[in-house]
């Protein structure tokens, strides 16, 4: 009886040694870096505006140029008017700008700015970021896109 014991110990032993090990490989595995938001509304940096970002046509092309649209609301909700609005951005992880001049091209009403000449050349992470000039004062957003 008692060597049935010592076999049922031993097998509670290599268990707990398993589970230790596993543990320690799943621990010491490398962690993927979280991938960059791509969020297609969003507050500004300083939280001046709401800014809403989205391709014109709803779809995103690649090698196109496109027009986009950059929808701007204060913090409580109202339409921002009349504002100047300047485009910048590239692609961080090859460390190269933007293929176009992308510009804010016309007020279509409701704070909705089109936005011409966006295009992305190539798959990978694009960044687009706005400077915003208004009534309420100056911010700027960043939007993330992936292709």
């Amino acid at each position: 009886m008692a060597s049935i014991w010592r076999y049922i110990l031993a097998g509670l032993g290599l268990a707990a040694l398993l589970v230790g090990i596993v543990a320690a490989v799943y621990l010491t595995l490398p962690q993927s870096a979280p991938g960059p938001d791509i969020s297609r509304s969003k507050k500004t940096a300083n939280g001046l505006f709401v800014a809403s970002f989205e391709p014109e046509r709803g779809v995103i092309r690649q090698g196109e140029l496109q027009s986009w649209l950059l929808t701007l609301k204060t913090a409580a909700g109202v339409p921002v008017e009349g504002a100047a609005i300047t485009v910048s951005g590239g692609m961080p992880q090859h460390d190269h700008g933007l293929p176009t001049s992308p510009q804010a091209t016309d007020y279509l009403g409701d704070g909705r700015y089109r936005i011409d000449g966006v295009k992305f050349t190539m798959s990978g992470w694009w960044q687009l970021r706005f400077a915003i000039s208004a009534a309420a004062g100056s911010d700027s957003v960043l939007f993330n896109i992936v292709l």
